[in-house]
């Protein structure tokens, strides 16, 4: 990393992280690069968080962001205690805020897997500690510092690529639109009528597009969306907590799987990239999932490292 880059990751110092647009583009680069250099040279970190504590609540269920906060904590030489919402006090009408409080005392850091958008914030609000957002209805900034490692790792910069997302425009495509933009990369949002991204989002995401000249477009086509992508993104239909709509989402985006047909409409060496869980024949066909253009496995191992980056810049005493 340059000196800068060390500074910017500084700046981070007892900072929340709950959407990137809080951070400065040249900050998200910074965190990127750091992800990278602790990918390359685990040893060189390894008692970066030692002593520390993060406290990790989560209210939605989880494989990979629970085990790869807790390995990246035991990595930096901390410790990730799980507490589940079922059995804390906040499970029992306990609020937010007095919960936020309590653990200000006990924790160095908090990262938090919820619902609505509000309650981190009143989480952050009440705690006198970082306050990281594992995910929200709204936002999920970790995956997209991961999906933005994995884009550095295979070529090796950001502009000049274009990522498109095809299927729901939800909290992965919220946060992977912001970031993408920040970086540089041109970015098209592919949603069938009634499924686009939150008003509020892209009003954001056109504005950081100015300031990077990165492209913005939303499309309803997805054949039309795919033309010149280097990178494909899609998520699951249905998402926790909309399992009542699956039936009516299942037909609203059978046109908008990712399989052979739609990627060859993209760059030849376009990659397909996805969050996890997947469901094979709904969102993406199994030969594109497990085909040599899939890097969905790269980028869920980079959540652990985009992780101890955002750990290593906002807990390091």
């Amino acid at each position: 990393m340059l000196v800068t880059d060390i500074k910017n990751s500084q700046e981070l110092k007892g900072k929340d992280l709950l959407k990137l647009a809080d951070y400065t583009p040249e900050t998200i680069e910074t965190l990127v690069y750091l992800a990278d250099d602790m990918k390359k040279n685990k040893e060189k970190y390894a008692e970066a968080l030692k002593g520390q504590l993060l406290g990790m609540i989560f209210e939605k269920h989880s494989t990979r962001t629970r085990v790869s906060f807790e390995a990246a904590m035991i990595q930096l030489g901390g410790h990730g205690m799980f507490l589940s919402a079922n059995d804390m006090q906040i499970g029992r009408g306990e609020t937010i805020e007095d919960t936020g409080k309590v653990l200000a005392g006990y924790l160095d850091g908090i990262m938090i897997r919820t619902h609505s958008h509000s309650r981190i914030e009143a989480l952050a609000e009440a705690a006198n500690i970082p306050v990281i957002n594992g995910l929200t209805d709204l936002y999920h900034p970790c995956q997209a510092l991961a999906d933005l490692l994995t884009v550095y790792e295979i070529k090796g910069k950001f502009k000049g690529s274009k990522m498109v997302y095809v299927g729901d425009g939800n909290n992965v495509a919220h946060s992977l639109m912001i970031g993408a933009v920040m970086v540089g990369m041109d970015f098209t949002l592919a949603t069938p009528a009634g499924y686009e991204a939150a008003p509020q989002v892209v009003e954001i995401a056109k504005g950081i597009s100015e300031q990077t000249g990165a492209k913005l477009e939303f499309v309803e086509n997805p054949e039309e969306a795919v033309k010149g992508a280097d990178f494909i993104y899609t998520d699951v239909w249905t998402s926790m907590g909309q399992e009542e709509e699956s039936a009516i989402r299942l037909q609203a985006f059978a046109p908008y799987q990712v399989n052979e047909q739609l990627m060859s409409f993209a760059n030849p060496d376009c990659k397909f990239m996805h969050c996890l869980p997947a469901h094979r024949g709904e969102e993406v066909s199994a030969g594109i999932m497990d085909g040599t253009a899939s890097v969905v496995f790269q980028q869920a191992e980079n959540r652990m490292h985009a992780q101890k980056a955002v750990l290593y810049s906002v807990m390091k005493k």
